[in-house]
């Protein structure tokens, strides 16, 4: 048996909890030998409220396990926080992670394997909307909010919720081959699978905070008319800026400075053409004001670590003309 062991706590997410889970008893109902023995632990033993409320029994005390176990998977949720700052889970967390083969989070969890020390001097990726503040807060790890899932080593974080299922799905496949992974995706209908280096395409724009009025209309108006004249130069005259102002401005707000914003905003466009038409990639391009369909190209394989070609295959919906 590969002895699975889940990490869950007050406020964990329901789904980071539940998609590892769900996939490794797939794989063990889908043939998998060895098979997995999947364990839901809290530090103390005590049943795990979940931010959604809902409330799971955990089979066994974190603080009394004993190695060694295949896979140690610690979930996120909003409750990462309080849990990253609790030292005798995070010092279990270090203790049973020694004995693992592999270590790995989901969502926020990588604040609790950050907070236990795993991931100094790795690179790790987390949920967008908390990437900023873990690489505050963790300097000694390089945060990367792009990637669905990374691998430094044997420690593995996943990006954000369902992204729990890809990471669980890589797992299986380097457990037990390609063709039981496909068995589970097909069972669990699907995809196998999104690569670990797939941005969060849909989620990296993120919003800029309401009160900063004049950042909010500018990235309105990039996302609006992405075929548009979107230079420096054109986006500081329309804000009454001056080019250097507008860049930091950006790069206060919205973490990036205006031509990137503008590239990433024109592939996100694009990526929504690639998954909803059949326009080809030389109108998909001009339509997203990228000059060439290699530029789309060379945009996309930067920012979502995959050709549109094949994002199109992965995320193109059945039917839509």
């Amino acid at each position: 048996m590969r002895r699975m062991v889940i990490v869950g706590y007050e406020e964990a997410a329901l789904l980071d909890i539940a998609c590892p889970a769900d996939v490794l008893d797939a794989a063990n109902r889908y043939g998998a030998t060895p098979a997995y023995e999947v364990t839901l632990t809290s530090l103390d033993g005590r049943p795990i409220r979940c931010q959604n409320t809902l409330t799971l029994a955990a089979q066994a005390r974190l603080d009394r396990l004993r190695g060694p176990v295949d896979t140690l998977i610690v979930a996120g949720g909003t409750g990462h926080a309080k849990a990253a700052a609790d030292v005798k889970l995070t010092t279990h967390v270090r203790r049973v992670a020694a004995t693992a083969r592999r270590v790995a989070s989901v969502c926020t969890g990588t604040s609790v394997l950050a907070a236990a020390g795993l991931l100094n001097g790795r690179r790790a990726t987390t949920h967008w909307m908390w990437a900023g503040m873990l690489a505050r807060q963790y300097p000694d790890v390089t945060i990367d909010p792009a990637p669905l899932f990374i691998q430094d080593g044997n420690v593995h974080t996943a990006a954000g919720v369902t992204s729990g299922l890809d990471l669980t799905l890589s797992f299986v496949e380097a457990d037990h081959g390609p063709s039981l992974a496909r068995e589970v995706a097909r069972g669990l209908v699907t995809y196998l699978q999104r690569p670990g280096n797939q941005a969060q395409v849909s989620m990296f724009l993120a919003a800029p905070p309401p009160e900063h009025r004049l950042v909010a209309d500018l990235a309105a108006h990039i996302t609006a008319h992405p075929d548009g004249d979107l230079s420096t130069r054109t986006l500081a005259e329309r804000a009454g800026l001056s080019e250097r102002q507008l860049t930091r401005l950006f790069q206060e707000h919205l973490g990036t400075p205006p031509g990137r914003f503008v590239r990433r905003a024109r592939t996100e466009a694009a990526s929504q053409l690639l998954a909803t038409t059949d326009l080809p990639l030389t109108a998909v391009a001009r339509r997203c004001g990228f000059s060439s369909a290699e530029t789309l190209r060379q945009a996309f394989v930067e920012l979502c670590g995959t050709p549109p070609s094949a994002y199109r295959r992965v995320h193109r919906r059945a039917g839509v003309a």
